[in-house]
C-alpha cells in the first residue's frame, strides 16, 4: 500500500466502513489488488457484515489513489458523486457503499462500491465469448444516452466547473497546454492539434455529462450481459459526440478493427441504440473530429504516464509500456486527418 501495510489497510477499512454503513462489524474474508489501474488502484474486498441493512457476505471493490496521477483525473469523492448521479439516471453502475474523502482512515482517499460480476477484459470481450455482442453493442449505445441525459447545471456535480461554451475549442486548448508542459516535442501530436484547430466544427450548443473514458475495458459483462460501467475519473461536461467517438476510436478496438464500435460490434448498432434512447441524431463529421481528438488525447495521456516512470516520480513497468503505444497513436492521427482532408468522411 505504500503508506500503511496491507494488514493495517484492511483493519482501517473494516473500522471505517462499519461506522459508515451502520454495521456492528465488518470482517475481511479476502483483500487482493486487482490488475490494471494505471491511474487508480482497485482492490477486491470480500467481507462479512454484521448488523445493519447490508448484513451478510458482500463482494466489494475498494478504489483508492495511486502514488501519482494524471492531469485530468478527478478525486475519489468526485467520482463517488458521479456514481450516485449516474445511478439516479438509470445508468448501470456499481452501487456506492461508503466514501472516505481524505487520508485519515487509510493514508489515501478511497471509496467502496459493489463488485460487478463478469469481466472487463477487452481482449476477451471482442472475441464474443458470451455470444451476444450485437445486443451488447446496442445496449452500450443506450447506456451512453442515459449518461448524456444528465446536463448542467447540477449542484451535486458543481466540482466539474462551468460547462464550456465551445467544447471543441476547449479540448484543443487543454491538450495543447498539456503538450506544452512535456519535456520533449511530439510533432505528429502537434500536427493533429493544429489540424483540429483548423477543422473544428461550429459549436453545437449541446453540452452534457460525458464519461470521457467510455470504452471496451471500462465496463463489466457476464453471461447475462452488461453488469456495470466503471472508471468515472475523467468525466466532465462536453459535446456528446466526444463519448461516441471515444467508444468507436480504433485505439479501443483491441485489434478487432472490423468492429468499429469498441471492437464488439458494428457502428450502426451502437448508433441505433444511442439514438433510440436519446432522440439525438449523430453527426458523422463531428464524430470524425472527435475520433481525431480521441487519439490525440490518448497519445498525450500515454506520454504523461511514460514520463511519470521516466522522471522517477513513479517507476512502474506498466507506465513505461504505456509510453510504447505512442507511435501507433501518432500514425492513426496522421491517417485520420489525411482521410478527412481528402474528403473520405461521409457528411
Amino acid at each position: 500500500m505504500g503508506r500503511v501495510s496491507e494488514r493495517e489497510f484492511s483493519a482501517n477499512l473494516e473500522r471505517f466502513v462499519a461506522s459508515e454503513i451502520g454495521a456492528s462489524a465488518v470482517a475481511t474474508r479476502e483483500l487482493r489488488k486487482l490488475s490494471g489501474g494505471a491511474v487508480q488502484e482497485n482492490w477486491a474486498w470480500d467481507v462479512a457484515v454484521e448488523g445493519g441493512d447490508l448484513a451478510g457476505e458482500r463482494k466489494w471493490v475498494v478504489r483508492t489513489d495511486r502514488a501519482s496521477g494524471v492531469s485530468e483525473s478527478l478525486t475519489r469523492a468526485q467520482e463517488y458523486a458521479l456514481l450516485l448521479a449516474a445511478g439516479d439516471a438509470g445508468v448501470a453502475v456499481p452501487r456506492p457503499v461508503a466514501l472516505c474523502p481524505d487520508d485519515k482512515a487509510t493514508g489515501r482517499p478511497f471509496y467502496v462500491m459493489e463488485r460487478c460480476p463478469g469481466t472487463a477484459a477487452g481482449h476477451r470481450l471482442v472475441k464474443d465469448e458470451f455470444g451476444f455482442n450485437e445486443t451488447l453493442t446496442e445496449r452500450m449505445g443506450r447506456e451512453l444516452a442515459k449518461i448524456h441525459s444528465i446536463s448542467p447545471p447540477r449542484d451535486d456535480l458543481d466540482f466539474l466547473g462551468a460547462p464550456p461554451e465551445y467544447a471543441e475549442e476547449f479540448a484543443i486548448r487543454k491538450f495543447q497546454a498539456y503538450l506544452d508542459e512535456l519535456p520533449e516535442v511530439y510533432p505528429a501530436i502537434q500536427w493533429g492539434l493544429s489540424w483540429a484547430d483548423r477543422r473544428r466544427p461550429d459549436p453545437s450548443g449541446d453540452i452534457v455529462l460525458t464519461h470521457h473514458d467510455y470504452r471496451t475495458g471500462n465496463y463489466m459483462v457476464d453471461e447475462n450481459g452488461l453488469t456495470g460501467i466503471l472508471d468515472w475519473e475523467f468525466a466532465g461536461w462536453s459535446d456528446p459526440h466526444e463519448d461516441i467517438a471515444w467508444f468507436c476510436a480504433k485505439c479501443w478496438r483491441f485489434g478487432r478493427n472490423d468492429r468499429e464500435a469498441g471492437g464488439i460490434g458494428a457502428r450502426e448498432d451502437f448508433y441505433r441504440g444511442y439514438s433510440s434512447e436519446s432522440g439525438r441524431e449523430i453527426d458523422p463529421m463531428r464524430v470524425h473530429f472527435w475520433e481525431v481528438m480521441a487519439h490525440i488525447r490518448w497519445a498525450v495521456i500515454a506520454v504523461q504516464q511514460a514520463w511519470r516512470h521516466l522522471s522517477g516520480e513513479e517507476p512502474n513497468l506498466e507506465l513505461a509500456l504505456t509510453g510504447r503505444i505512442v507511435p501507433e497513436l501518432e500514425l492513426e492521427i496522421l491517417m485520420l486527418t489525411e482521410e478527412a482532408d481528402e474528403g473520405r468522411v461521409e457528411s
